[in-house]
């Protein structure tokens, strides 16, 4: 799963042995009926039998016959599903996992589909741990396989999890609904009753009623379809390889599709609503490059016969890797010549890029628990950048790469932070356990490891990972085995290809001549929280290396002894010395170590002098970037002056870069970007050569009637220096309603929140919380844009705290989105009094703050908010002095 980016980017021909239905799992649509006027077994003497969250092990699903009727006029469900069980030790009850749904009969059978008892059985709930027991009065015997089955029924949900509709509008003003499903990582239990944790890996055999103007999809390909009655049709889907439940999809929509063909002979296609049909294309040339990458890179073919992409209008993370049916967010997906930007097509084709990593990564190999998901995104978040690398050079993915790394280093150097192998018990810590952490720091700590490695060894000991642990689940130390030579007694091979387990403390890993145990080394950086800090001191007159070489280790490096006057002096004379990544990571150091209180604001600033002799997008963004953050902190304070002066700073010094660019989409994928940042910068500080260009092309839009095509590049620039205008607002808010391009949708919403008119701030919160103009998937989006406006800042913390309830209803605690709202609009908070504030709302919603980590995290950017202020206001004013004289 990839989240929903936010402002910025901060995404089998072979036998399948062991993964095919048992021959004992046919399928009954509906077991032989009980003898009429039954006696109900009475519950008045049951208790729940199990007071854990996590499941007994003593039961084991092997495969779901699963048939699922939505109805998307109710907007309700009915479902029956047949559990084949294996039972290890003697019981008289099965629990399993079920959150909302109604459950209208039970029944167990044995191997030869008789009933085990003739009365009603009881089910018992117990809704706090989303489990419902089943009691069965003749005892399940240990060894023995028998047949769970259960009918049940429920609302489609609204939200973004289980089974849940999702709604869009055609050109014409007709709304049609779709049914599609989000189970990961705790919901697939909102669907239908399973054992809904990833250790329980079964085969999957779907059935789908529809009405017959639309289609159902799921994870596997249609092989059968019947007409139930004149109405209604019945998809049959061929069963489904072993997989865990957050991984079992299905779709019933009316959506058109666009397909393609791997050089394997994998079917890819890709869905969308049929007026946006024609932005589907592009994401057809990238899954298809994407997969025989992959098949190639991991040297083990895609195991199913399809592989379907498609976009849901309404969806709260930014796409999902269910195995053949991978969903997104529409932004995620398309991509639209006419509206999207350079950075929209990289970011389209990095999600599609992670999600199709995941089926490797995370479908055919799984983490045991929650506590490892790095290893599902850790990974997916790396094989981003290495697949786009391979398949797409041309969008110079890996100047993204550090940018990663750098967001991690800012999480990772919080008090609340954590490691990134962390426990996770309930369904609100697991959801925040999708995070910085296991995303990025993942990522990097595997950047880290190949580089130590070398690319052929990381490569090969992945590839010996996968084929060991397909279609099962596996821990940290099963990756370190793997990356390290090592196996157990009975799979070793030979001392060349794969060390004993006898051999493991003495791996072939050589360093300054002694041999490195590798688990004990990654333990050291996946178990601990927080990002080394490796100091240099001088010998004699000269450094003896710079250190940490194009950031491929994941540490921060603090040059002592007059160091950073050394490194300043170098990049002023001969900055081409260093590699562009070396330049970048020394200005984040430096930055980094002022928020630390280890280097001197002024110090930092003096080592960015250097960018006026800069060429290279990277560093140049990376310095610009920090001075924009100052000033987006310092606007949002009583500082009219010092925010006049930084702003004049600014654009005096980049000047020459800011009047080199052109207002179109020409050039190489770095100077786009550094186009679109520059641009969208200077309008801000109101420069009055930018605010003038932008306002002409404003112009010519609006009386071309929409009509025009802006420069993808600029549109974003060109629509918020629009929106300042009483006429231009109204104008760009009805294109947002009619637009059927998301990427343009996304541009105009950025541009209406940057009206200086709290009225207009506050009337599009209102539209976001209801959810028709602007989705419910937006809000969390709509929220933060609002926040990084000084005349929105307050606005939008006050909006959470009055709708905070309604948010959590929404969204979900610990969700993506409700992590972003409370650590996005508390960002630029600086004061004491703000900290108390925060800390004061905080208490008043104790009991969910104490489940959440993020709560943590944002009360800690703020109080390093406040001591950089403390520490570093009065030195930024005065250098700024000194500069403008």
């Amino acid at each position: 799963m990839v989240s929903a980016r936010l402002l910025v980017l901060s995404l089998f021909s072979a036998s399948l042995v062991g993964s095919q239905p048992t021959e004992s799992s046919q399928q009954v649509s509906s077991p032989p009926a009980h003898p009429a006027g039954e006696p109900s077994l009475s519950i008045d003497n049951l208790s729940f039998p199990w007071s854990r969250l996590r499941l007994p092990k003593y039961i084991i699903p092997l495969h779901y016959h699963l048939l699922l009727h939505p109805n998307l006029t109710s907007l309700s469900f009915t479902g029956s599903v047949q559990i084949q069980i294996d039972v290890q030790n003697n019981t008289n009850w099965v629990v399993l996992h079920s959150k909302g749904l109604q459950i209208s009969k039970a029944t167990i059978l044995d191997q030869n589909l008789a009933h085990l008892s003739e009365q009603v059985l009881p089910v018992l709930h117990n809704p706090s741990h989303e489990q419902i027991g089943i009691f069965s009065p003749r005892v399940l015997s240990s060894g023995q396989k028998y047949f769970l089955y259960i009918e049940f029924g429920a609302e489609l949900a609204e939200g973004f999890y289980g089974f849940y509709k999702s709604t869009y509008r055609t050109s014409t003003g007709e709304t049609r609904t779709l049914a599609s499903t989000h189970f990961e990582p705790t919901s697939a239990r909102m669907a239908f009753p399973c054992f809904d944790e990833p250790s329980f890996k079964a085969n999957f055999s779907v059935r789908i009623r529809r009405r017959p103007e639309y289609i159902s999809l799921s994870n596997m390909p249609v092989i059968k379809t019947v007409e139930v009655s004149g109405d209604l049709l019945e998809d049959q889907f061929a069963p489904s390889v072993q997989m865990s439940t957050y991984l079992v999809a299905f779709v019933i929509c009316d959506f058109k599709s666009v397909t393609g063909t791997t050089s394997s002979g994998v079917q890819v296609s890709i869905y969308a609503a049929p007026e946006k049909w024609q932005q589907t294309h592009y994401a057809l040339e990238v899954a298809v490059k994407m997969l025989d990458f992959y098949e190639e890179f991991f040297n083990i073919r895609y195991p199913l016969p399809k592989q379907d992409l498609i976009a849901i209008p309404d969806f709260q993370s930014g796409a999902m890797e269910n195995w053949g049916l991978t969903t997104y967010r529409e932004t995620s997906l398309l991509y639209d010549p006419l509206t999207s930007s350079v950075s929209d097509k990289l970011w389209v084709t990095m999600v599609i890029g992670h999600e199709l990593a995941h089926q490797w990564f995370g479908n055919l190999v799984t983490m045991e628990w929650w506590n490892d998901i790095w290893l599902n995104e850790g990974f997916a978040r790396y094989m981003e950048y290495i697949s786009v690398e391979a398949t797409y050079p041309d969008l110079k993915v890996e100047e993204y790469l550090l940018h990663t790394c750098f967001a991690a280093v800012g999480h990772d150097s919080l008090n609340s932070s954590r490691p990134i192998s962390s426990p996770a018990e309930n369904p609100t810590q697991i959801k925040e356990m999708f995070d910085t952490v296991s995303y990025d720091k993942g990522a990097c700590v595997l950047h880290m490891l190949r580089h130590f490695l070398t690319d052929e060894v990381f490569q090969r000991g992945i590839v010996r990972y996968l084929r060991k642990y397909s279609y099962k689940n596996a821990h940290n130390q099963d990756l370190w085995d793997s990356l390290a030579n090592t196996c157990s007694e009975e799979d070793f091979i030979s001392g060349k290809h794969c060390y004993s387990s006898s051999q493991a403390s003495k791996n072939a890993y050589l360093f300054a001549g002694e041999h490195l145990n590798l688990t004990a080394m990654m333990n050291t950086w996946t178990l601990q929280k927080g990002i080394p800090l490796v100091t240099v001191t001088r010998k004699g007159a000269r450094f003896v290396s710079f250190v940490n070489s194009d950031m491929t280790g994941y540490y921060m490096v603090h040059y002592e002894d007059g160091g950073w006057d050394v490194m300043t002096k170098l990049l002023r004379e001969n900055h081409t010395a260093l590699s562009y990544k070396d330049r970048t990571h020394l200005i984040h150091n430096a930055f980094q170590l002022v928020t630390a209180g280890h280097l001197p604001l002024n110090k930092a600033l003096d080592l960015i002098g250097y960018l006026l002799l800069e060429t290279h997008t990277v560093p140049l963004l990376q310095g610009l970037g920090y001075l924009e953050a100052f000033y987006h902190l310092v606007e949002k304070r009583d500082e009219s002056v010092l925010t006049h002066n930084l702003g004049a700073y600014i654009l005096r010094f980049f000047r020459a870069v800011i009047d080199q660019q052109t207002w179109s989409d020409s050039g190489t994928v770095s100077e786009r970007r550094l186009r679109t940042e520059v641009l969208s910068l200077a309008c801000h500080l109101d420069d009055p050569p930018c605010v003038k260009r932008a306002r002409q092309h404003f112009s010519d839009w609006l009386q071309s009637n929409g009509t025009l095509n802006l420069p993808t590049d600029v549109a974003e620039t060109v629509y918020s220096v629009g929106a300042q205008d009483d006429h231009g607002w109204p104008s760009l808010l009805h294109t947002y309603k009619i637009s059927l391009s998301e990427a343009q949708k996304h541009k105009i919403l950025y541009a209406l929140t940057s009206s200086k008119d709290t009225s207009k701030l506050e009337g599009l919160l209102e539209l976001g919380l209801e959810g028709k103009v602007i989705r419910s998937q937006d809000l969390s989006t709509l929220i933060l844009m609002v926040a990084r406006n000084p005349k929105g800042h307050y606005l939008a913390w006050d909006f959470v705290k009055k709708n905070w309830d309604t948010l959590v209803q929404k969204f979900q605690l610990g969700s993506f989105c409700i992590r972003n709202i409370i650590i996005g609009t508390t960002s630029q908070f600086s004061s004491p009094e703000e900290l108390t504030e925060v800390q004061s709302f905080f208490e008043s919603i104790k009991e969910q703050a104490s489940q959440l980590r993020a709560t943590q995290i944002a009360l800690d950017n703020v109080l390093k908010n406040v001591r950089w202020v403390q520490r570093n206001l009065e030195t930024l004013r005065k250098w700024l002095n000194e500069q403008m004289q």
